[in-house]
């Protein structure tokens, strides 16, 4: 390890034992939650810290041993056993030492919608939308339709969930960007293949604490839903649309029977974009360090390919190929790409670090 790593870690221990100190004296005061929440958040990795610094030190006595020519071969196999796990914790402090993600434990909102490639296009969104239906159902989240507008073909020009569960932002981050799709159109007869696209976006779910919106910027409207959905489309006014005046975003919902909860969920999503925005903004200012993780956001960006004909999905970020295409659209192999992409980011943000 290099000295400014060893740096880092020094200050690390410093900043606990002074924590440590200050929650025993009579100077914590009013502060005293305040320093007992970063001294736990520190605990764990200054425990693994104190493990990889021992280790160090049984190493460094161990190569002290084989400078005798009778304890050398004994040495020798202990020091090559050390040395491995003083490469695995330090592996692991690292990982540790990268910044969190507090969004990553939140639940998630996902937005799917038609791009360029007129029906067809509407038709792979519809196809992603259900490919994210499958994976969540995979992990056992729940998968909650709060908007959908559909074609006369069975294809979406939007749809929008809202998923909950353990992580769920945190496994779905990086889907967000541009989906490209080649196959051939059930609309084409010639059996052409087409190249079309869909736009995905995940943001995460915004709690009052990491929004506040001002009711006076709000313009709420109710309607008679539309579409499919039983007796009670167009008889009660069901459907809620809510506009942000300032920023200009408008979310409708109408999967609900309910107003009240058609209301609640247009507005847990507009407070999810509002807050994605924020989160950009934060990204655009780290931009340099960003440019080679994979997470960049943008949602112009082309991050796969799904090739039918070939059976193969490709993810442009980090050059990987996949050959399991049915699985893919199924939410089975989706989680493949997922920890390439997880890997990948953890492996730019330790090279950032060193």
């Amino acid at each position: 390890m290099h000295a400014g790593f060893e740096d880092n870690l020094n200050k690390l221990l410093t900043r606990y034992d002074e924590l440590q100190a200050l929650m025993s004296s009579s100077d914590a005061g009013g502060k005293f939650a305040q320093l007992s929440k970063e001294f736990s958040d520190l605990g764990p990795i200054v425990e693994q810290i104190q493990t990889l610094r021992r280790t160090e030190q049984e190493l460094a006595d161990a190569e002290a041993m084989a400078a005798d020519p009778e304890m050398r071969a004994l040495a020798e196999e202990e020091i090559h056993r050390l040395k491995g796990e003083v490469r695995d914790q330090s592996e692991k402090v690292q990982l540790a030492l990268i910044p969190k993600d507090e969004a990553d434990a939140k639940n998630a909102i996902l937005e799917v919608r038609a791009g360029t490639g007129g029906e067809e296009a509407a038709l792979f969104a519809a196809s992603l939308f259900r490919m994210y239906e499958r994976y969540a159902a995979r992990k056992g989240w729940k998968f909650e339709v709060v908007d959908l507008s559909e074609t006369g073909l069975g294809g979406f020009k939007e749809a929008i969930a809202e998923i909950t569960g353990r992580n769920v932002f945190a496994r779905l981050k990086f889907e967000s960007g541009v989906h490209r799709v080649q196959r051939v159109p059930e609309t084409e007869a010639n059996g052409r293949v087409h190249t079309s696209a869909a736009t995905v976006a995940v943001m995460p779910e915004a709690e009052d604490v990491d929004i506040q919106i001002n009711p006076a910027d709000l313009r709420i409207e109710t309607m008679r839903s539309q579409g499919s959905g039983g007796q009670h489309v167009n008889k009660t006014e069901s459907a809620i649309r809510i506009t942000h005046i300032p920023s200009g975003f408008f979310v409708k919902c109408q999967e609900n029977k309910s107003q009240h909860k058609n209301r609640d969920r247009a507005m847990s999503i507009l407070k999810a974009r509002l807050y994605d925005v924020q989160r950009q903004a934060l990204d655009a200012k780290r931009s340099a360090d960003r440019k080679s993780q994979v997470g960049s956001g943008d949602r112009s960006e082309r991050i796969r390919t799904y090739n039918f004909p070939q059976g193969r999905v490709t993810e442009h970020r980090i050059n990987l190929t996949l050959y399991k295409i049915d699985e893919v659209m199924d939410g089975q192999g989706l989680d493949e790409l997922v920890d390439a992409l997880t890997a990948e980011d953890q492996a730019a943000k330790m090279a950032a670090l060193n």
